[in-house]
């Protein structure tokens, strides 16, 4: 049984590992001159890889952003993929998902237990003691109101998880009751996300306000408790961190972490295979993964995230605005072939619509069965000028550009004219509550992979189907959903979160295709990756897990 202050939920993956506002979130574009050097190299080379006996005794640690963060590293701002490697080790909440394990267990960070009454609405967290943030000060309760007091003003993408905080009371330094307008099961998957509220120094928030609410100092400046303090944040270039020699738990072996941005992915495989670059953590190209599976002389890994490659239908355009002939559409989409293709290894067919153990067995089924005969019927019936679609993708992601090409051509061999083509991730965003730019900017598909914000089904289905979700990027309309998952987050309900879940399936704007797995791989001296994981925290780790052996 989970110990007192501690929530255990399975996690069930079928195969070996299988995900907000949210998502894969900013990309830079990969030309395609990028992605033939990467598909030489992973062809013609499979060792290389440095392993100098110097490197194991290094307290400095070379790692890479494909793309830089896209947003400064204040935790209050920052809301996409590449960039949770600054955040979540500079920064920590009251409470965190347990690292190394596939499973949804909430355990003790900064408040060491809690408990719950008044029907959901009202926390009560024990705070753990001889914490120091960053510029010295003692964490007490005393910083709990300021931290959910300044993400509530910056009022950023992750806001909406202090917006439910009626009032925080501090009865002790250690002792602090969060008290909530009306009862949420996710408050505590919210305090552990990966995008949740932080604690912040509350002198350093006070001596440094200026007139944006610390916005400007945090660009290049860190206030948490975390192992690690910003020492550079050089936008487009380098940040690098360093080991804070005040932090209360386990001190980092790694105490200088050098992180430039790479953006290109034949270089950063050529830095890696040099031995310049300690390892890789996300968007390894299919013939990547296999070079890498493969070589005796690197560790690979593919472990389990809440992730999932989604498709997105455009219900504004074509012949794709009739609910059939969109459900059609999905069952064309061949689902067992996409992951034994893309992401052979690294990647399991969903049976849910929802990524990977959000959900119970049983619930959110996704029930959209491969099938062509369908669309087949639709198409023979479709004008000559009416066939030709768009199937578009993250210019970003090459896994995305890979899978939108699978299905175009799929989609080719039943009579449609398919055209496959790059968005930029800002393109994409923009289309999200503007169902005019949807109809007429907007690919037919989109291929996107995504997660949520926390391990609770409301994050994803509130930002995935409801009517003001951050990843509505083709503004699909499913009526009567946001009451639905209302209801669904003040009772916990399963059932009734799975309900939401079926009246988005039944519209016939979404389809998940694969619950993906982070696939890195590191030089073999680095130890601990697999304790230093986070299955809610895609692209990223626990630095000071790290170790070399």
């Amino acid at each position: 049984m989970p110990m007192p202050g501690m929530i255990a939920v399975p996690y069930a993956p079928s195969g070996p590992g299988a995900g907000h506002d949210l998502v894969r979130r900013f990309g830079l574009p990969v030309t395609v001159l990028a992605l033939l050097a990467l598909l030489l190299a992973a062809c013609g080379s499979s060792s290389g890889t440095a392993t100098s006996s110097t490197y194991p005794t290094s307290h400095t640690l070379q790692l890479s952003f494909l793309q830089d963060p896209g947003q400064p590293p204040d935790p209050d701002v920052y809301y996409a993929g590449e960039g949770l490697l600054l955040t979540r080790n500079l920064y920590e909440g009251l409470v965190k998902y347990q690292s190394g394990t596939a499973s949804r267990v909430i355990v003790p960070s900064l408040a060491t237990s809690w408990t719950v009454s008044n029907g959901g609405a009202t926390y009560t967290f024990q705070l753990r003691q001889g914490v120091l943030f960053h510029d010295g000060t003692q964490f007490t309760s005393a910083a709990v109101a300021p931290s959910f007091a300044r993400r509530t003003a910056v009022n950023g993408g992750p806001a909406y998880m202090v917006a439910g905080v009626s009032s925080v009371q501090t009865p002790s330094p250690y002792t602090v009751v969060i008290n909530l307008s009306t009862p949420n099961t996710a408050f505590l998957d919210y305090l552990a996300s990966s995008y949740g509220p932080v604690m912040e120094s509350p002198t350093a928030l006070a001596a440094h306000a200026g007139s944006d609410n610390d916005q400007t100092y945090l660009q290049t400046h860190d206030v948490g408790t975390g192992p690690y303090t910003l020492t550079q944040a050089k936008v487009g270039v380098s940040y690098q961190l360093q080991a804070f020699p005040g932090y209360w738990g386990k001190k980092p072996y790694y105490t200088t972490v050098d992180i430039p941005v790479i953006d290109n992915l034949s270089t950063q495989e050529i830095q890696f295979n040099s031995g310049q670059l300690a390892g890789i953590l996300h968007d390894l190209t299919t013939p990547a993964v296999a070079q890498y599976r493969a070589d005796s002389k690197v560790s690979f890994y593919s472990l389990p995230v809440i992730e999932e490659e989604g498709v997105y239908i455009n219900e504004h355009a074509g012949f794709l605005q009739s609910q059939p002939d969109r459900q059609a559409l999905l069952q064309a989409i061949n689902s067992k072939a996409i992951v034994a293709g893309v992401f052979p290894g690294r990647a399991t067919v969903p049976t849910q619509a929802t990524p990977l153990g959000l959900l119970p067995a049983g619930f959110g089924n996704q029930g959209i069965k491969y099938d062509t005969a369908p669309l087949t019927s639709v198409v023979t019936k479709l004008p000559s000028g009416e066939k030709a679609i768009t199937v578009g993708y993250d210019s970003g992601a090459p896994d995305d550009q890979l899978v939108a090409e699978q299905i175009a051509a799929e989609l080719q061999a039943l009579g449609l004219t398919t055209k496959v083509v790059g968005y930029q991730t800002s393109e994409i965003y923009g289309w999200i509550g503007n169902a005019q730019d949807a109809a007429t900017q907007a690919p037919n598909l989109l291929v996107y992979y995504v997660w949520p914000d926390a391990y609770n089904a409301y994050t994803w289905n509130h930002i995935t189907y409801d009517s003001t979700g951050g990843l509505q990027y083709l503004t699909c309309s499913v009526p009567g959903v946001d009451a639905v998952d209302t209801q669904a987050v003040t009772t916990g309900s399963n059932g009734t979160y799975s309900q939401a879940v079926q009246m988005a399936v039944k519209e016939g704007c979404w389809l998940n295709v694969a619950n993906r797995n982070d696939a890195m791989v590191f030089q073999p001296w680095v130890k601990g990756v697999n304790a230093a994981h986070v299955v809610a925290m895609p692209w990223a780790l626990l630095l000071n897990q790290l170790y070399p052996g």
